[in-house]
């Protein structure tokens, strides 16, 4: 298995999702409820450790017309935490990732509650699963 995981950088909570590059498929984990910088970078150096990997994809949340905001700063710094630790920091634009986790948890049929953090961590699972497929090679038709 090669794993990877997958981040959505919030100001409250930090979802998690862990994909397998091998199988192109990636899960929801539970959120990280931030703490503080050194708690919760502890806790994802923690994870990547049992995962037995150094990738991590962090979303990058970019505004419509493409430019970078403060909230974008705030994931590369985050970024670069992790960076500093050893972990192999990979961006990816995340525009409407946490619009498109939650149209899929209605789809399902599943109630959203925010202070679960369960609708970070589909949105770090749509960030990575992106990223996941980008990878692949797509079959000639």
């Amino acid at each position: 298995m090669s794993a990877v995981i997958g981040l959505d950088h919030g100001s409250r909570r930090i979802g998690v999702a862990v994909g397998d590059d091998d199988i192109g498929q990636a899960f929801p984990r539970p959120a990280v409820h931030r703490r503080n910088a050194g708690a919760d970078v502890a806790e994802i150096a923690a994870l990547a450790h049992a995962e037995g990997t150094t990738r991590v994809v962090v979303g990058l949340p970019r505004n419509m017309d493409g430019s970078e905001g403060s909230q974008a700063a705030a994931a590369r710094v985050f970024g670069a935490e992790l960076t500093a630790i050893g972990l192999d920091v990979i961006f990816v634009d995340e525009r409407l990732s946490s619009w498109q986790a939650g149209e899929q948890m209605a789809a399902a049929g599943r109630r959203i509650e925010r202070r679960t953090g369960e609708k970070d961590s589909a949105a770090a699972c749509v960030i990575l699963q992106e990223w996941l497929d980008r990878r692949r090679p797509h079959d000639a038709a």
